[in-house]
């Protein structure tokens, strides 16, 4: 029933793991079965009793197999399809983070159970919802959107049914899951690649939401910072986009909210303004709707489908390494 082959890329207990799977699903190990022991598996196929205890953990977690104390390890269950369940911690559920986790689940496949939970920013909810659902999960996609460390609460979870999304934590070791936006390059590079138009304009704006959830990571500023300083380009950092402030022509505005960018088309259709001639206007993140609203929107963009796309192929292949998603910059006039 478990075979190992030496050739292939894919670690001991993990192909342990996958045998004992098949023996459920060919029906060799029935409801009851015994397993043979920690020690014997070991003994017999040369392998370190730590792996084969962490393959029987992860069955165990899996809710395939329960340990009865002095007695060994048991089939408890022949359901293998919902064997993966998957914890979700997101800041909040925004339209581009929507296309994330459509395609993370899509991409996991539909045998795949998962929970979604969000934490809006609040340190002490992002702790509380870690602690309380350790234990309970196979593999953990936590996306820390904070500007402090994180690295205390998040190694929490053991590394190897870890992956962080989105935000690179630095203090991580290479030997930990993590695809990230690079945020200072991709804004540096987005706006390069656009200089000749951001020129035209008096001035280039940052508009933060410091009073919604809209998280607005280090990385943005910086980035957008040294691009306006190596550029010589005048420019200001906006903390929010308030109802009585007054959008200036011949300026450009980089948003974040999809409500601040409906707020500026709506004030420059009122005041007769060309969107991309008196004002220029970048959005951060693309979604469908900026592809139609005032012939289309210039975004700078994480590649979100693609992300998800690559979170689900690292926790299928139980994947280790640190990477940075795609991004791009799409010039749709309104700039």
């Amino acid at each position: 029933m478990i075979y190992f082959d030496p050739n292939s890329s894919k670690p001991k207990y993990q192909q342990l793991i996958d045998g004992i799977i098949d023996g459920i699903n060919s029906g060799l190990l029935e409801h009851g079965k015994q397993l043979p022991s920690i020690n014997k598996v070991a003994s017999e196929f040369n392998m370190a009793r730590m792996t084969v205890t962490k393959a029987y953990d992860d069955l165990r977690e899996k809710g395939l197999i329960s340990s009865h104390h002095g007695k060994g390890f048991y089939v408890s269950s022949t359901n293998t399809k919902n064997a993966l369940r998957v914890f979700i911690l997101m800041d909040a559920l925004t339209p581009y983070k929507e296309i994330l986790y459509e395609s993370i689940i899509q991409n996991l496949g539909e045998d795949v159970s998962h929970n979604l939970f969000f934490h809006y920013h609040d340190m002490e909810l992002f702790e509380e919802l870690i602690t309380n659902n350790l234990g309970k999960y196979n593999h953990y996609i936590i996306l820390p959107h904070f500007n402090i460390s994180v690295a205390r609460i998040v190694s929490k979870i053991p590394k190897d049914k870890l992956l962080v999304l989105d935000i690179n934590i630095k203090e991580f070791s290479d030997d930990y899951s993590i695809l990230f936006q690079n945020f200072e390059s991709n804004i540096y590079q987005g706006l390069s690649t656009s200089l000749e138009k951001v020129k035209k304009y008096q001035q280039i704006n940052l508009v933060l939401s410091s009073k919604s959830f809209q998280y607005t990571p280090d990385g943005i500023i910086q980035g957008f910072t040294k691009f306006c300083t190596v550029n010589d380009l005048e420019f200001d950092i906006i903390p929010d986009l308030d109802d009585d402030y007054e959008l200036q022509v011949n300026q450009a505005y980089i948003v974040f909210r999809e409500y601040d960018l409906i707020k500026m088309i709506n004030w420059t259709t009122k005041n007769k303004l060309k969107v991309g001639k008196d004002v220029g206007i970048i959005s951060y993140d693309d979604t469908p709707l900026k592809e139609i609203i005032a012939e289309g929107i210039s975004v700078i963009s994480n590649d979100f489908k693609k992300m998800g796309e690559r979170a689900a192929q690292m926790i299928i292949n139980r994947e280790k390494g640190r990477e940075s998603n795609e991004f791009y910059f799409i010039d749709r006039g309104s700039l």
